[in-house]
């Protein structure tokens, strides 16, 4: 159905002053007496077209009619719009749900098929999986105390003092590690001590002798 509001390029709202006024710009921009004589078949084209929707749209009765039959036209076409998306979007499930199927019946096969293969791999797999993690573990620790360390340096280098609150397993390592360095002490004490030339030393030396004098006072 032709459009008569698009030939005469006006609004379906527009009044009848504005339809007459666009039909005479139309008319006089398509004549043919206005163009040149290549132009002549398209021009008089144009103009019966132009005619044909002024007559319709400049009597009222004839463009009510119209607008009526304009109107459901374009409902039904709206509606055959809506029922050919309707009819695609099913169209469109249906074929999602059928690769779904075809993956599901794929997959199916697939793990059959390496079913006896990954029994087989699975002590070498899971110790391959395990040593991974492992060095992954040892990497991101190494990565991240580079990381602290390059921080803590960096805010030092901007006057920061940075002080680094120790955890419970670091306290308890340093501990350990003063509990280790007092019983080697006291080792190479002992060995010294039972060799007689070095325990006649030690025990001239008034250091050691005030020391113990000290000690057995208390």
């Amino acid at each position: 159905m032709e459009n008569y509001y698009d030939i005469l390029e006006v609004s379906t709202k527009a009044s009848k002053e504005i339809i007459t006024k666009a039909y005479r710009t139309l008319v006089k921009k398509y004549h043919p007496d206005a163009n040149s004589n290549s132009n002549k078949p398209i021009d008089d084209e144009k103009i019966k077209k132009i005619n044909e929707a002024y007559d319709i749209l400049s009597d009222d009765e004839k463009r009510k009619k119209y607008d009526i039959e304009l109107q459901r036209v374009k409902e039904q076409e709206n509606n055959d719009i809506q029922l050919r998306y309707e009819k695609i979007l099913e169209q469109n499930k249906v074929l999602q749900q059928e690769l779904a199927n075809l993956k599901g019946i794929y997959q199916d096969n697939y793990n059959n098929q390496k079913i006896s293969e990954t029994y087989q791999e699975n002590t070498n797999i899971n110790y391959n999986d395990n040593l991974q993690r492992e060095i992954d573990k040892r990497i991101n620790q190494s990565v991240n105390r580079a990381y602290h360390d390059a921080y803590i340096q960096r805010m030092r280098d901007f006057g920061y003092r940075v002080y680094h609150k120790k955890t419970l397993k670091e306290r308890a390592r340093d501990l350990l590690s003063v509990g280790l360095a007092i019983i080697v002490v006291l080792i190479i004490f002992f060995i010294l001590w039972q060799i007689p030339a070095i325990r006649e030393h030690i025990e001239s030396n008034k250091i050691f002798q005030s020391f113990m004098n000290a000690f057995v006072r208390k």
